[in-house]
């Protein structure tokens, strides 16, 4: 579908709206960010620019040429393609900006033979099923909350427990790419170049090189993920290396989102003051199965990318 068929198909606004349907360039971060700051999203500049350089970012202009929506389709390789940052302004809701853009999207990365997916809401994932996503496994986001740092004691047994990891970074990232693509079979190197590439990102490799972990600085809060681990104890040795400088040393908000099914892991984020914040659902259209996971992959990248 092309974006000329989205407007004329799609886009049931009022006369007099005179959206215009554009590429999102360079030029256009600022605005992208500024539509996710107003909703309370952790995106920064800097992931704008990965969605808007490696995928296929779309939105809607309005009369006095501001950015009023957007989506993205951001590619893994030729298997996968992540859709998300679709946004849309407080005052152009309910007019199917969302959707049309989603469908253009959408066709964008099937006409590559891509599948989409995406990590939805539950009423996102609602919306998502009538059009024909599949939902696979479910997804908690975790919150720590830099008001509830932990005593000395806790924070010396938090960095007790990390000090098996070694600090990664852009010297790394053939090998952080090489254990991402194992876990999860998409092709994100260029993903975790821009991650490692950032002067506020840490990262941390076990000794036995059979994993890895990424914290990121958001625009509300540090980011960890993704994070790669040959074992459950390994998960827990990276997570207490990134959350250690990134929670209490740091006296920031933190953010990961984990998959269901990791008792141990809950655990550890809640003896460490986590609190879940909200849930989301991994989808995919037109795939031969539901979305899986494989046992490597512990903390995701975020719903933006999955």
């Amino acid at each position: 579908m092309a974006l000329s068929e989205v407007r004329a198909k799609a886009l049931p606004c009022r006369p007099g709206d005179a959206l215009r349907l554009v590429t999102l360039t360079s030029d256009c971060i600022d605005a992208g960010a500024a539509l996710s700051d107003a909703t309370g999203w952790n995106q920064t500049a800097d992931d704008w620019a990965i969605f808007i350089r490696n995928g296929h970012a779309i939105g809607f202009r309005d009369a006095a040429d501001r950015l009023v929506a957007t989506a993205a389709a951001l590619p893994y390789g030729a298997s996968a393609g992540w859709i998300s940052m679709v946004l849309v302004a407080d005052a152009w809701r309910r007019r199917g900006l969302a959707s049309a853009l989603l469908a253009a999207c959408v066709e964008h990365l099937r006409a590559a033979h891509i599948v989409p997916v995406l990590d939805a809401t539950p009423a996102g994932a609602a919306v998502y099923a009538r059009i024909g996503f599949a939902a696979g496994f479910e997804i908690d986001r975790w919150e720590w909350k830099a008001a509830s740092a932990q005593s000395g004691a806790a924070k010396a047994a938090l960095a007790s427990s990390a000090r098996g990891m070694l600090p990664a970074g852009p010297s790394d990232l053939d090998a952080i790419a090489a254990l991402d693509r194992a876990s999860n079979g998409l092709e994100r190197r260029f993903l975790l170049e821009s991650f490692l590439s950032r002067p506020g990102t840490r990262a941390w490799l076990p000794r036995n090189g059979r994993g890895f972990a990424v914290a990121r600085e958001g625009r509300r809060a540090t980011q960890i993920g993704p994070l790669v681990a040959g074992s459950e104890s390994e998960a827990i040795e990276l997570l207490a290396a990134a959350f250690a400088p990134a929670g209490p040393s740091a006296g920031r908000d933190v953010f990961l989102d984990l998959p269901r099914g990791r008792p141990a892991l809950q655990d550890w984020l809640e003896a460490q003051g986590f609190v879940r914040q909200r849930p989301f659902v991994r989808m995919s259209l037109g795939a031969a199965q539901p979305p899986t996971l494989g046992e490597t992959c512990v903390v995701l990248a975020g719903p933006e990318f999955g």
